[in-house]
């Protein structure tokens, strides 16, 4: 078991007498990560919403029926509690009515384990992400000379643990993730019509990474509405598979603000929807690739470390861009990626001029790890 960032956090609040509510893509290490915490605390109850006998158990929940569920244990951790019926008043019910006992509740899915809980929970819960292994716990659990090695292999495989873990296996591993059991909560979602168009969507996505998503000319593609095709971006986003950028657009009457970037949370996963897992070397998106696990390794940094400024791309009508671009306390930072230190990069002096940015730096291989948060 590789050790995560998110455990130092999670110890600090281990007794806060508030549920620990932690969201993530499937697969990502919750489940391992909730159980071994409370394997070192001692007696514990734990249920998987997955399966239907369970989901049985907590529907019609009563203080009585909740009481006789739990007994004398003092740790409770239900993981997929998105797939229970009303989860969010099951845990209400639970903090308010049957004190001493820690809640503990893991989601693949903010479909609705999001909009359930958060208003019956109010003042109830400690809410985290947890991602894909980052290449800042990958240095950690290895060292910078190991992790390093391995860099090249993550831009094609990505960072699921059982991919780190069994490198033999890794392709299989990441195929079998990337298929329906991915997005598993979106296919038995009532707001999903089409499952079929979520494959080719998906696709679609892929094959553009790195640049600026028009839903029009997607809906033409798929031949859909462009109405369903922002929908189901929206639900891959609470499925934790993709995440959009949008551009900034404040100051020039020359700025894009229409568009969007959409990137995965992980590049084997991009991978593995196109069918691509050759070398780096024999890339021609190797660009894209590292653009892709760049703003991702900085998602997961950002979200471990509190972080809530906003994120952007930038780009006018003369084609002058910038990959991306971080707002905090009104002062902006900008980046650009090069894969290669060769490869000539530069920060637009229209941007400069407009946002005056606090940082403005060209990241690639040999200069990223700050920018990862390896120090």
């Amino acid at each position: 078991m590789l050790n995560r960032t998110l455990t130092k956090e999670l110890e600090k609040r281990w007794n806060s007498g508030k549920a620990l509510v932690i969201l993530g893509p499937r697969q990502v290490g919750k489940t391992t990560l909730l159980k071994a915490m409370c394997e070192k605390d001692g007696k514990y109850l734990s249920f998987n919403a997955d399966d239907n006998d369970v989901r049985l158990m907590f529907e019609d929940a009563t203080e009585a029926k909740m009481r006789q569920i739990i007994g004398d244990s003092k740790t409770i951790f239900i993981d997929e509690a998105q797939r229970i019926k009303n989860i969010g008043l099951v845990l209400k019910l639970i903090h308010d009515q049957i004190p001493n006992v820690r809640l503990l509740v893991s989601g693949s899915s903010s479909l609705d384990i999001a909009n359930s809980i958060n208003e019956p929970l109010t003042g109830r819960k400690w809410e985290y992400n947890l991602w894909p292994i980052s290449f800042e716990e990958l240095t950690e659990n290895l060292g910078i000379f190991e992790a390093k090695k391995q860099l090249e292999s993550r831009l094609v495989l990505g960072m699921y643990p059982d991919v780190i873990n069994n490198p033999a296996d890794a392709i299989d591993i990441i195929k079998q993730l990337t298929g329906s059991y991915l997005y598993k909560d979106l296919l038995s979602y009532q707001g999903i019509r089409k499952p079929e168009l979520l494959d080719k969507l998906l696709k679609a996505l892929a094959l553009q990474l790195g640049n600026e998503v028009s839903y029009a000319e997607i809906s033409r593609l798929l031949n859909v509405d462009r109405a369903t095709i922002e929908q189901y971006i929206g639900l891959l986003e609470k499925a934790f598979v993709v995440f959009r950028l949008n551009p900034l657009s404040r100051n020039l009457r020359t700025e894009l603000n229409t568009n969007r970037k959409v990137y995965f949370y992980d590049n084997g996963v991009r991978n593995a929807l196109i069918n691509d897992f050759k070398p780096v070397e024999f890339r021609t998106d190797i660009g894209a690739l590292w653009e892709n696990f760049l703003i991702s390794e900085r998602v997961k940094h950002n979200s471990y470390h509190n972080w809530y400024g906003r994120t952007y791309f930038w780009r006018t009508y003369q084609q002058q861009e910038i990959d991306y671009v971080e707002e905090t306390n009104s002062e902006f930072y900008a980046y650009e990626f090069k894969w290669s230190k060769k490869l000539k990069g530069f920060i637009s002096k229209s941007f400069k001029e407009a946002y005056k940015p606090k940082e403005a730096k060209i990241i690639h291989r040999e200069n990223f790890e700050s920018f990862v948060g390896v120090q």
